[in-house]
């Protein structure tokens, strides 16, 4: 799968851990057909229709308000100075000219490649939490090394505060006469 827009870990991590976890419900199969089969030439951008289905509380957390949908890739034709016709770009392993980051889904979790320094990278567990703030760093990305996020503070329900008028029956005598 090839995305054009914004392909730092800090971006697509939290749509892709989201999208697995709240709309295909832990398919990864289905998640790996909307991804790829559904737009073979790849993308434009990931947006938060990902998070269809996700609480709304991690929604808001994880969108800021920004909602944006995703956009399949228009157009993979480069024009080629000089060249009698448009050539045909094509993203593999071995030519990836141009592209800072890979990502790739396992059973496991997704490996996260920074291209310019390795050739494989650790993989995000299916079930870290969206939320997590992953790094950008590409020096942080290395096979062997812990997965650079800080997740997000444990969230509890605020206690809801009592009325601060009478205080709480108690059980009473009747007064002597």
């Amino acid at each position: 799968m090839y995305v054009h827009w914004d392909g730092y870990p800090s971006h697509h991590l939290p749509l892709l851990l989201g999208a697995h976890q709240y709309r295909f419900a832990g398919d990864l199969d289905a998640l790996c057909r909307h991804l790829i089969d559904e737009a073979p030439e790849g993308w434009s951008q990931l947006g938060t229709d990902l998070l269809d289905g996700a609480p709304e509380p991690v929604r808001a957390e994880l969108v800021g308000g920004d909602e944006h949908p995703s956009r399949k890739l228009d157009n993979v034709r480069v024009i080629n100075v000089g060249a009698a016709e448009p050539e045909q770009w094509t993203v593999t392993e071995t030519s990836h000219g141009g592209l800072d980051w890979g990502y790739v889904l396992h059973r496991g979790g997704i490996e996260v490649i920074p291209l310019d320094a390795e050739d494989r990278g650790p993989v995000v567990a299916w079930d870290t939490d969206p939320r997590a703030r992953f790094s950008n760093g590409t020096y942080r990305w290395r096979p062997g090394h812990p997965i650079p996020a800080t997740l997000p503070p444990r969230t509890t329900a605020p206690s809801t505060p009592t009325p601060a008028s009478a205080p709480a029956p108690t059980a009473r005598t009747a007064p002597r006469r």
